[in-house]
């Protein structure tokens, strides 16, 4: 049995979304970033975390990585020339939207007031939008990042693209709006969004 730590608006999201992709059972606790329940297996006061037994894993990318090797879905072969394109995408994603993203929450309300500068938003807006057109370009025909194989690529980059609308940086491009309305209707996708009523 896993433990999810983290809360539904946050990268936990993406773990709580790819577990349930995979059926399988797991604990939830919705633990806010810098909470109690965080620091006691994460000193870093991050989410999510994932307990494995005795174990803990953090980092979104990692625990999703984890997963799709443990169960062997939602990825390719470590090894294979897929596998390394997929992780090409993947950090495509990290680099052209999470990184934006978590700055501009970072110089909204995660810093001290005194270390925020709020104007930095507007040049990561036109970041964004440079990467919109890079991701847009990566997934040409779909319908998902890899083609006709949807992988933890995809989970991240439609976890980015609704927390992109949230922070107010508009996604614009058509290909990248479909996907993102085909990503969240999938039931996986709505089970893990309704752990928040839960």
């Amino acid at each position: 049995m896993y433990t999810v730590i983290g809360n539904v608006r946050s990268r936990a999201l993406r773990v709580l979304w790819m577990l349930e992709e995979l059926g399988v059972e797991y604990d939830h606790i919705p633990a806010l970033p810098r909470s109690a329940e965080i620091f006691e297996v994460n000193p870093l006061g991050k989410v999510p975390a994932l307990l494995v037994g005795d174990q803990v894993l953090t980092d979104s990318v990692a625990i999703l990585t984890y997963l799709a090797d443990k169960y062997g879905t939602l990825t390719f072969p470590a090894g294979t020339i897929e596998r390394a394109r997929q992780d090409a995408l993947t950090h495509l994603v990290l680099d052209q939207f999470d990184a934006l993203l978590w700055t501009a929450a970072r110089h909204s309300f995660v810093l001290p007031k005194e270390r925020r500068l709020p104007e930095i938003k507007e040049s990561l807006r036109w970041e964004f939008e440079q990467g919109e057109q890079l991701l847009a370009g990566a997934l040409g025909e779909g319908p998902y990042l890899m083609g006709e194989t949807m992988t933890i690529a995809d989970i991240l980059l439609a976890h980015c693209l609704n927390w992109a609308v949230l922070a107010k940086f508009p996604v614009t491009e058509a290909s990248l709006v479909d996907f993102v309305a085909r990503m969240s209707a999938r039931p996986a996708f709505q089970r893990a969004v309704s752990r928040e009523q839960a």
